[in-house]
């Protein structure tokens, strides 16, 4: 009857042992597992994250303001491509302000939910500041006017040295793609005012997606697309604002990601993360890791974390946690949600922040305890979400039934 029990428990033990293995087979790491899928994981994600019911997500609490509006326009105005950045005790936001083309057949009241056609020659940076957040001034120019046929698309706020820069990436229009594609900057000066100083170009044949941040090894790191939509990371920024060194990640051609609007952060152990938009329309996003500050990365994988092909950011908070805000409705653009992980590997809770409508392009810090969320929408509103970081502690999961999608199961 002994040998019969630990036999018994040897196979126990076995199984356990087995179940362990193959959880940390699964388990993402940047060196031992970089080309694992899981990112999203719970007792409440369905088999197939593209089941999930993205409306049935907990509600995550927030105070809501409108920064700028052109939905009076008709469609013949958008703003888009929305960024914050909290500098000398001030919020400050920076947008596309551009003109837009009307949708045939649709009024002016219709056009509120439906995107105008954008990326149009003549289109400007704006901005605008708060206080608080929420109540904000009327929009002023940033750039000035670009040069005719060319446009400029917002690209953030670079606090660096203890000034604040503006980044513009100015394009042929109507596409980001060809020749005249420059990266620039623009120094915010008092003086009485506020004024925007011109610096010049920050590196020719470049468009980022979000402003620069801080390397381990204290050097400036942000992502590059070139003219083909090629994807690389530059690094440097610290000796001068235009002294960079590119280092390719992922091509835009013959490949599974067509990967677009990467967003990188550090780990907890020094190696970064990477996140990128699938233009190939896989519905997910792709992930690749670098070990050595840049240099190289693994080759992108794709995630379980549902995606619908569009501009995300992703932050790590003071208290050591990662959220990313995102469409993960990989249906449409609706709604905005935001996940969160213990590690930056695995995201296990996702709460709904705001929906029923096209929005999209968020953009994310933490100021205090909260968190501020710029996003667009219908690329015709400039928007911010104060959320409260307790009120993420209190988010519950919903069981794995109530959080499948019902019409389609």
């Amino acid at each position: 009857m002994r040998n019969y029990a630990s036999y018994i428990a040897i196979i126990l033990m076995f199984g356990l042992s087995t179940s362990v293995f193959s959880q940390s087979k699964k388990y993402p790491h940047p060196v031992k597992n970089p080309q694992s899928q899981l990112m999203l994981a719970g007792d409440w994600v369905p088999e197939d994250s593209h089941d999930i019911d993205f409306f049935a997500l907990p509600r995550v609490p927030s105070e809501h303001a409108i920064v700028n509006d052109v939905r009076y326009a008709w469609g013949r105005k958008v703003n888009q491509h929305n960024y914050l950045a909290y500098f000398n005790g001030m919020f400050w936001a920076m947008w596309s302000d551009g003109p837009g083309e009307p949708r045939e057949g649709l009024s002016a009241e219709q056009h509120y939910h439906v995107t105008p056609g954008h990326d149009k020659a003549g289109q400007l940076i704006s901005y605008a500041t708060s206080k608080d957040g929420i109540n904000w001034t009327e929009r002023r120019d940033l750039a000035g006017n670009p040069d005719i046929g060319f446009a400029w698309i917002a690209r953030g706020f670079w606090i660096r040295d203890g000034k604040l820069i503006g980044l513009a990436t100015r394009y042929r229009a109507p596409g980001y793609r060809g020749d005249g594609l420059q990266l620039h900057a623009f120094e915010m000066t008092l003086d009485g005012e506020v004024k925007w100083k011109p610096l010049g170009v920050v590196l020719d044949n470049a468009m980022n997606n979000f402003p620069p941040k801080k390397l381990p090894t204290g050097e400036w790191m942000m992502s590059r697309r070139d003219s083909v939509g090629d994807v690389y990371m530059i690094v440097g920024g610290s000796k001068a604002f235009n002294s960079w060194e590119s280092y390719p990640v992922q091509g835009s051609r013959g490949q599974d990601l067509a990967g677009e609007e990467p967003y990188w952060y550090q780990l907890e152990d020094g190696n970064l993360a990477a996140l990128f938009r699938d233009n190939n329309q896989s519905g997910y996003l792709f992930r690749a890791f670098s070990t050595d500050n840049g240099r190289t990365w693994s080759t992108p994988t794709k995630t379980n974390f549902p995606d619908a092909r569009s501009k995300f950011c992703a932050l790590q908070l003071t208290d050591g946690r990662y959220v990313i805000v995102s469409n993960s409705n990989p249906k449409k653009r609706d709604p905005l949600t935001i996940a969160i992980s213990d590690d930056g590997l695995v995201f296990n809770k996702m709460g709904f922040l705001v929906g029923e409508r096209n929005i999209d392009y968020p953009h994310l810090i933490q100021v205090g305890d909260y968190i501020y969320v710029t996003f667009d929408g219908a690329k015709q509103t400039v928007e911010v979400l104060k959320i409260k970081i307790s009120d993420l502690d209190n988010l519950k999961m919903p069981s794995k039934d109530a959080m499948t999608r019902k019409d389609e199961n």
